[in-house]
């Protein structure tokens, strides 16, 4: 089981927060709860105060993600700021995990967290909920650079080698097995939390020794793909939660098979 809440420095929030610290924190105007679960779910019941983002409103074509532009007015349609802190939750953690990297991608990464256990978790403790959407606020949402979030397919063929890099696939073993990336790892998305149901994380100690097991380095980047870069997307954020340095191939193997040139292990 994670802690509570850490401070990290006057203004930073550990990656993971508690039911606890996000009830403390609900009409704090500093924090933002994004509710990022299916439009019935968030009909019937989210967190007071919790806005509404879809992952596909961060969607352009062939599931690729939105220009920064277009991101950016998204999250302040959401009521994101450039001094907000954002605290995710949803039914799904791959869609949480996308969500999450969508604003990582325009340079708001570090002020994001993720609630443990969701709504799940909350309304099983008997913390309030409600039904009505919170009144409309725009935020002012600046984007900065963030090279080091997204990579391409060229990227990726080119560092299959590198010592410096680990190839994270986060497929299923089924998947895996009809083709992979040459050199990568299988590790399962699942395996990050210790109690699934509840959507429960395992501690950071217990997701550094996973992702030790799948031969991530001290020394290494970690470069996740799925199928078309969710699952990938949730991998990335727990690699960077723990303190491991990570980029996500958002095309993944959707986009990775469409090119003959690129090297296919079974």
């Amino acid at each position: 089981m994670l802690p509570t809440l850490v401070l990290l420095s006057a203004t930073a929030v550990a990656p993971i927060v508690s039911t606890e610290w996000v009830q403390a924190h609900l009409t704090d105007p500093k924090v933002r709860v994004v509710d990022v679960s299916d439009g019935g779910q968030y009909d019937r019941a989210h967190i007071p105060g919790a806005r509404k983002i879809d992952h596909m409103a961060t969607l352009g074509d062939g599931h690729r993600l939105l220009p920064p532009d277009a991101l950016a007015r998204v999250w302040a349609k959401a009521g994101v700021s450039d001094d907000t802190h954002v605290v995710l939750y949803g039914d799904s953690p791959m869609a949480t995990g996308w969500v999450y990297m969508s604003l990582a991608a325009i340079g708001h990464g570090d002020h994001a967290s993720m609630l443990d256990g969701g709504l799940k978790l909350w309304q099983s403790e008997k913390r309030p909920t409600s039904a009505d959407a919170p009144p409309t606020e725009t935020g002012r949402l600046t984007v900065r650079p963030a090279p080091d979030v997204i990579v391409d397919a060229a990227w990726v063929r080119s560092r299959l080698e590198s010592p410096q890099v680990r190839v994270l696939d986060v497929r299923t073993t089924r998947e895996w097995n009809d083709g992979h990336l040459p050199g990568a790892t299988l590790v399962l998305w699942q395996d990050l939390f210790a109690d699934l149901n509840m959507l429960k994380f395992k501690s950071p100690d217990e997701i550094r020794a996973l992702l030790a097991r799948a031969g991530v380095k001290s020394d290494q980047e970690a470069v996740t793909y799925c199928a078309v870069g969710m699952r990938a997307s949730l991998m990335y954020w727990a690699a960077r939660a723990v303190g491991i340095p990570a980029r996500v191939y958002v095309g993944s193997w959707q986009d990775w098979q469409r090119d003959s040139k690129n090297p296919i292990a079974k």
